[in-house]
This record gives structure tokens, C-alpha cells and sequence, in this order.
């Protein structure tokens, strides 16, 4: 069924009003109501649950796409060419990895509709709040959540989309802009910058182990933005290089977070929002809210789990695994990858792989015991802040000390010889992408650096022109994801990006 776009931002806007309780857990189920946006927003209780269900709204990037072995956190892995596939049946994510797609991509359109829905959401409680009647402080907070959460989904969108709709007030079925035009990509990131600036000011705790929106969030996206807005498509000057790594230092001095001592840490669903997690969804299998990012990473058919389906869905090529050292712990068996595991029915087996598959989301209790994982999916960890600061402080100050003890925290945990003064831009590059593959970050460096590493050669090279180790190659066209075609279908105000 067409999806029709007057009702993709109106609908997104009841969202909240739909789905609320008075809960003060946003990881719980929430009861369906009649609530309307005009009897709603009365009490405290529903300023935090309009807060929760952005909280919820989150899961969408790691949820099913609506077919077999799919969910949106893919669409950010496949087109980057470091990624190998088990499951042919999936359409859209061979499509990206072939860099063979089209504007019906289903994941332009799960990724734009859902994060226009949160944004809905977000509007609706940065108006609204302000109104009730409860404790300063908590009304204060609530605001700043909403805020960054509005720039958090735009923050996605555009950088997969470019221009895109700027919308920022509660939108009703009587509207102008049900019908929005697109929105220049800089006004977009002021916005973005100007929320999370608001949120910054907003005094919220450092720290949260449950999982809700803290200052030091705020500051590490606001870090992430600066540093994308100093390089690719808007290139807004050095001082944002200054800006990025200032930010990110401020999150260094503070010692409110560190790296894990292992790497087992970063996929123990028993380590939640603490330590070097800085931002996470939140998932509870007792409240049957499960990720099942674990099930779609397992080798396809080798009976290692308690799970009925084991998806095969990505897993890395040989060409890129052979750009770490060859003494990185990262790659060393069940830290970052593995090529084994003892078979589910019979565990002095052991079921050879044939090839490395990605270790560092496994959920071992899951895959052995209860097929329910409830392993958060991490959007932003300590290790990205010192990678920020590195690669923002070389740009501009070059090889300080400080900017080295960055770096080096990253090499020394992975076992690995210190970098020195002679480091280049290019290291700090190659170490990021070692640190953080498969985590949604790739794809926007290469974007905002218009650079992708060659894995056969360990240079890098332009992002046009640069074909992947099976083949493709990467054009200009795919600097921007397409709109969705649906959307353009319904609204004749959005034009289609250049290639499309």
C-alpha cells in the first residue's frame, strides 16, 4: 500500500498521544489510549511519557525492515564495500552493497518516515511542556531530551538526504506544511546545533544508567557535529575542527567515562549505559523488547544457537579484514571477529566458519540459552570521543601530546605500538574505522571526507571513482541516499537528488 506523505508527518504527531501511559520506565509496553493532542499534556505524568515514547521510537534503526533479514542499521553498512552476505533473498541490502538501487529502496522510507514521526513527537513536547504545571527542573530536562532527540533525527536524515523538510512546530491535518518544501542543508545543521546547544545548557546529569539523555550526550553529539560540518558538503571552516575537538575535550577532562578494559564489555547486555557507553537504545527481554541484532549477524545455518533462524545477513570481506595489523587483539578470536563456535547440540564440536564473522555485537547468553537478547544498541561510545578528538585536534593543532594520548588510548588497548609525531591525518583515519566498523560510522566519514579507504592497497583514495574489492564503484550519485520515491509521489514539492 502507498504510503501517503500528508499522513507521514500528521500521524507522527499522535504518536506519542497513542501510545502513552503515565509509566515512569519508557522500556516498558505502553497501553493505547483515546488521547488527543488537545486533552493531553495536562500533567507531569504525561510530559515523561510523551519523553519515553522518543526513547522507544529510537528502536525503529535496529528493528525488522518488514522483510527477511533487513533493519535500517544496514543501509549504513552495505554501501560502504567491506561487507560479504549470506542471505540473497534480501533485496535491499544487495541492491546497496551492489550499489545497484533505487529511489524504492524500502529503507530511504522506513528511515524517513520514522524519523519524521520522532521529530513530530519532539515538536509536539518542546511546545507543550512548557505549558504544564510541574517541577522547573524536570520540565527543564524534558525540553532538553526532546531537543536533542529532534537533533539527533535530523542529524541523520541530513546526512543521508541532504536538503530535507525543516520542521519545527506541532503540524495538524490543516497544515502548509503537510506539503514541506526542502530545507538548505545548512540552515538544518544551525538548527541541529542551536538544539543541542539548548539541550547543553539545560544542566543535565553527566551520567544516567538508565539510559535517558545526559549532558555528556549532548556534548559528544554536539562534538560529532561540528567535526561533520568542517568537512563534506559544507566545509564550514577550520574553527569547527577547533570547535569538534574543544568539545570532545571537555568530555575527556570531566573522567566521567573510560575505555572497557576488554572488549567483551562493549556486547555484555549486563553493561548498560556506563563505563564506555555513552548513549545507548534500550532493550529489556523481560518486558519482551528484544534486539535481534546478534540473530542477524550469526553465520547462516551452522546450528551454534538456541535460535530457529541464524541469518547470515553481513558479515566482513577478507580484504578488509586484512587492513589491521596482524598483532591488533581486534582481530584476535572473539574480540572483534570469530571463525568458530562449538556447535548448539553438541559443544565438543566445533563448527569452522570458513571465514571471520562479526564478534562484537554476539550476546552469548542469548545464542546459548534464551534466543532473547536485550543488548543495547550503542550509538555513541567513549572510543568515538577520543577518535574525535584526535582527528579534530590533528586538523587543528597537528600532533599535540593531547592528541596523541588520544589516539594512543585506542592503539594501547588493541595492543599496538604508540603512534608518534609523525602520525598523518590518514592514521587517525584508519584507526577509526578499525575501532568503530560496523557501528553506523563508516558511511558518514566517508561522506563527510570524500575518502575511502582502498583495502587492497591501505591508501585512501577519492569517494568517486573508487571501486570496492568485488567489484562496484562508487559515483557521485551516492553521496546522498535518494528520496523516497513514495514521497515524491505524494508531495510535488520535493525534487529528487542528482542521479536518482
Amino acid at each position: 500500500m502507498k504510503f501517503n506523505y500528508r499522513l507521514s508527518l500528521y500521524t507522527g504527531l499522535l504518536t506519542a498521544l497513542l501510545s502513552l501511559n503515565s509509566c515512569s520506565n519508557f522500556l516498558e509496553e505502553e497501553n493505547k489510549s483515546n488521547y488527543t493532542q488537545e486533552n493531553y499534556f495536562q500533567t507531569p505524568e504525561h510530559a515523561e511519557s510523551s519523553i519515553n515514547t522518543l526513547y522507544e521510537q529510537l528502536r525503529f534503526i535496529t528493528s525488522g525492515a518488514g522483510t527477511y533479514g533487513e533493519s535500517p542499521f544496514m543501509a549504513l553498512e552495505f554501501p560502504t564495500g567491506l561487507l560479504n552476505t549470506e542471505v540473497g533473498q534480501s533485496q535491499f541490502n544487495r541492491d546497496l552493497r551492489t550499489l545497484s538501487t533505487n529511489a524504492e529502496n524500502n529503507y530511504f522510507s522506513v528511515w524517513w518516515q520514522n524519523s519524521y514521526e520522532a521529530i513530530a513527537n519532539a515538536n509536539l513536547a518542546i511546545q507543550r511542556i512548557p505549558e504544564i504545571q510541574m517541577n522547573e527542573t524536570d520540565r527543564e530536562h524534558f525540553v532538553a531530551e526532546a531537543k536533542f532527540m529532534r537533533a539527533f533525527h535530523y542529524f541523520n536524515l541530513v546526512r543521508m538526504f541532504g536538503d530535507v523538510p525543516l520542521i519545527l512546530e506541532p503540524v495538524d491535518a490543516g497544515s502548509e506544511l503537510l506539503y514541506p518544501e526542502r530545507t538548505d542543508k545548512a540552515e538544518v545543521y544551525m538548527t541541529i546545533v542551536t538544539d543541542l546547544q539548548e539541550a547543553e545548557a539545560a544542566d543535565l546529569p553527566a551520567t544516567n544508567t538508565r539510559g535517558r539523555v545526559t549532558s555528556t550526550a549532548v556534548k559528544t553529539m554536539l562534538a560529532d557535529v561540528y567535526l561533520t560540518m568542517a568537512g563534506y558538503p559544507l566545509q564550514a571552516g577550520d574553527e569547527y575542527y577547533e570547535m569538534a575537538a574543544e568539545k570532545a575535550k571537555e568530555i575527556i577532562d570531566a573522567g566521567n567515562y573510560s575505555l572497557f578494559d576488554n572488549y567483551d564489555a562493549l556486547h555484555d547486555p549486563a553493561i548498560k549505559n556506563t563505563g564506555e557507553l555513552i548513549f545507548q537504545s534500550q532493550y529489556l527481554a523481560g518486558a519482551n523488547i528484544t534486539n535481534a541484532v546478534t540473530q542477524w549477524l550469526l553465520p547462516r545455518a551452522r546450528n551454534i544457537s538456541a535460535y530457529a533462524d541464524e541469518f547470515g545477513v553481513m558479515f566482513p570481506t577478507r580484504a578488509f579484514l586484512d587492513t589491521y595489523q596482524n598483532d591488533d587483539r581486534r582481530i584476535e578470536e572473539e574480540e572483534f571477529y570469530y571463525t568458530s563456535y562449538p556447535s548448539y547440540e553438541n559443544s565438543d564440536q566445533i563448527v569452522d566458519f570458513g571465514t571471520p564473522y562479526i564478534y562484537k555485537f554476539f550476546d552469548e547468553d542469548a545464542v546459548l540459552r534464551s534466543a532473547q537478547s536485550e543488548l543495547n544498541w550503542t550509538f555513541y561510545r567513549y572510543a568515538e570521543i577520543l577518535l574525535i578528538y584526535a582527528e579534530a585536534g590533528f586538523e587543528a593543532y597537528g600532533a599535540t601530546p593531547e592528541v596523541l594520548a588520544a589516539i594512543n588510548q585506542i592503539r594501547d588497548r588493541a595492543e599496538l605500538p604508540d603512534f608518534d609525531a609523525s602520525i598523518t591525518a590518514e592514521d587517525i583515519w584508519t584507526e577509526g574505522l578499525h575501532e568503530l566498523a560496523f557501528e553506523n560510522k563508516y558511511w558518514f566519514d566517508m561522506l563527510r571526507r570524500r575518502q575511502v579507504l582502498n583495502t587492497e592497497t591501505g591508501n585512501w583514495e577519492n569517494f568517486v571513482g573508487h571501486s570496492f574489492s568485488y567489484g562496484p564503484t562508487l559515483t557521485e550519485k551516492y553521496l546522498l541516499f535518494a528520496i523516497p520515491q513514495r514521497e515524491i509521489d505524494n508531495n510535488p514539492k520535493l525534487e529528487q537528488n542528482p542521479g536518482w
